[in-house]
C-alpha cells in the first residue's frame, strides 16, 4: 500500500490530490513563488495528525504544516513536494482558564476569533501580527507584532503546547505554571522551529487583563531620523508604551492612495496607550510632552474604539497600500525584516533608506520601532532580473547591517526559505548545533525539509 493509500483510508474525503486544495496551499503573502504539495490532509484531531505523521515517516514523504497562509518567508510551501497538513479543522478553543489567565486552543484558532471567544472574560490575547493568523502558525514562526513591546512575543505567551515528533509519537510539554526549572525548555524549543522540529497540535496560551482605558494617538516628524530619535528616549525613559509604531512618509503616500487618508505625506508615529484611566493620561501627557520637545506635531487622539480600529486597520493595510503606489501588471512586494538594539535602531534605519534610494528601489519602511524591529516593503518585477537582483541585494545589505549594529536578519518573518543564507553569519558555530538538534529530533527529514537551516547545513541532505 501506497503512502497515499493509507492516508486515504485514514482520513476518507479529507486527504486530497485536488488541484484546488493544492493551489490552496501553495500561496502566500510573501514574494515567493506559489510552490504546490502533492496532496493536502485536514485532521481533526492530535490522533489523526499522529497516524499521519507515521505513515508518512514510514513512506519517507515530506510533511508541511499549513495554518493561514499568511506567513512572509515561505515556512508553509512545499518545497519538496510531499503532504501539507491543514490544521484549518482543528480550529477549537478547548479551555478558557479565566482564574489563571491561560486558554487551551488547537493551533487551527485564529487570533480574532481566540479574542471574540474571550471577550465575555476581560481577558484577552494580545499578540497582533496584523494578519489574522492560527494560533499554531504563530507559535511555528514565533510571531509578535504591534503590541510586542508591551506584551511580549509568541515566544513569551506560550506556557505550554502539545506535539506530535517526527515517529508520530505525541509529547507534552511545559505546564499551566508561569515558570519552571525542570529540565529542558522544550515548549520553547518548539515555538519558533517553523515545524521543522515537531508538529503542534494544542497550545496553552498566556492570557492579559482587557486594559480598563485605552487611548490613540498620532504625530509626525519631518524626518524618519527625527521619529527615531524620538521612539530611542520614549523607550529609555520608560513611558510604558502599548504600540509604538513608525510609518515613514513613502507609506503615508501608500496609505493616501489606498485609502485617501489625506495624510500629510511626511514621517508619522503610530500609537497606543494602555492601563488605568489616570496611568493613560499621564502616559499620554508624557509621551506628548517629550516628542513635541524632539520636534513632533499634528498631535492628533483617536478617542473612541471606532477612531482606534481605523488607525490600526490602516497600520495593518500596508501591504496593499505598498501596491497602490506601484500597481503594474506582475509587480510584487518584497517584505523584509530586522531587528537591532533599540540605541542603534537610527543607524539601520538610514541603512536602509540610503541603499534603497542608492538602488533606485520603490521603498517602504515601517516598524514595531519600540523593540528595534523594522520592515522594509520593496515594489519590482519579478520578470525583470536587474530589479531581482537590486530588491536581493538590498536585503543582504540591510542583514548585513543588522549583524554589524548587534541585531538579528528577522525580528518577526523568520527563516523559511527566504533567509536560510544569512544563518551562518549570525549563528556560526552555532548552526552546527542546531543541524544536530533537526538531526535528533528529525532523523528521516520529512518535517518541513529544505527550511530553517542552509542547505548543506544538515546531515539529512
Amino acid at each position: 500500500m501506497t503512502a497515499f493509500e493509507a492516508l486515504s483510508q485514514i482520513l476518507g474525503h479529507r486527504f486530497t490530490t485536488e488541484a484546488a486544495a493544492r493551489r490552496q496551499n501553495a500561496r502566500n503573502d510573501g514574494h515567493h513563488p506559489e510552490i504546490q504539495p502533492d496532496a493536502v490532509a485536514f485532521p481533526e484531531t492530535t490522533e489523526e495528525v499522529a497516524r499521519i505523521v507515521a505513515v508518512c515517516a514510514e513512506h519517507n514523504v515530506p510533511l508541511v504544516a499549513f495554518g493561514t497562509g499568511t506567513s512572509l518567508e515561505g515556512q508553509h510551501l512545499a518545497v519538496m513536494g510531499g503532504v501539507s497538513l491543514d490544521f484549518s479543522r482543528m480550529n477549537k478553543v478547548l479551555k478558557i482558564n479565566a482564574e489563571n489567565m491561560n486558554v487551551v486552543v488547537q493551533p487551527g484558532v485564529t487570533r480574532k476569533q481566540l479574542n471574540e471567544e474571550l471577550r465575555a472574560t476581560g481577558l484577552f490575547f494580545p499578540i497582533d501580527p496584523g494578519a489574522d493568523a492560527s494560533l499554531g502558525g504563530m507559535a511555528a514562526t514565533r510571531a509578535s507584532g504591534t503590541t510586542a513591546v508591551r506584551y511580549g512575543t509568541m515566544r513569551e505567551n506560550v506556557l505550554a503546547l502539545e506535539a506530535v515528533m517526527s515517529d508520530g509519537s505525541i509529547i507534552r510539554t511545559g505546564s499551566e505554571a508561569r515558570k519552571s526549572s525542570a529540565g529542558y525548555d522544550l515548549t520553547h524549543l518548539l515555538v519558533g522551529s517553523e515545524g521543522t522540529l515537531g508538529l503542534i497540535t494544542e497550545l496553552t496560551l498566556k492570557l492579559h487583563g482587557q486594559p480598563e482605558a485605552v487611548a490613540a494617538a498620532t504625530c509626525r516628524f519631518a524626518t524618519v531620523t527625527e521619529a527615531v530619535d524620538c521612539v530611542i528616549a520614549t523607550i529609555q525613559s520608560g513611558i510604558p508604551m502599548a504600540r509604538i509604531e513608525l510609518v515613514d512618509e513613502m507609506m503615508v503616500r501608500g496609505f493616501n492612495l489606498a485609502q485617501d487618508t489625506g495624510l500629510p505625506e511626511i514621517p508619522h508615529l503610530f500609537l497606543e496607550f494602555h492601563g488605568g484611566p489616570h496611568a493613560v493620561s499621564e502616559q499620554v501627557s508624557s509621551f506628548r510632552e517629550l516628542a513635541e520637545g524632539m520636534g513632533a506635531g499634528g498631535w492628533a487622539e483617536a478617542s473612541t474604539t471606532e477612531d482606534r480600529n481605523r488607525l490600526w486597520s490602516l497600520r495593518h493595510g500596508a501591504l496593499p497600500a505598498i501596491t497602490a503606489l506601484d500597481p503594474g501588471p506582475g509587480k510584487r512586494t518584497m517584505s523584509t525584516d530586522v531587528c537591532v538594539p533599540i540605541s542603534r535602531l537610527a543607524e539601520a534605519v538610514a541603512v536602509a533608506r540610503t541603499e534603497a534610494d542608492a538602488r533606485g528601489l520603490l521603498c517602504t519602511i515601517v516598524g514595531h520601532v519600540g523593540d528595534g524591529n523594522f520592515h522594509c516593503g520593496l515594489r519590482y518585477d519579478p520578470a525583470d532580473p536587474e530589479q531581482v537582483a537590486e530588491v536581493t541585494a538590498f536585503s543582504g545589505v540591510l542583514a548585513e547591517a543588522a549583524l554589524r549594529l548587534g541585531g538579528t536578519v528577522s525580528g518577526e518573518h523568520g527563516i523559511g526559505i527566504g533567509k536560510q543564507g544569512y544563518m551562518q553569519a549570525e549563528h556560526g558555530a552555532a548552526l552546527d548545533w542546531m543541524a544536530r538538534v533537526k538531526s535528533a529530533f528529525d532523523p528521516g527529514g520529512i518535517l518541513n525539509p529544505g527550511k530553517m537551516l542552509p542547505p548543506g547545513s544538515s546531515s539529512l541532505e
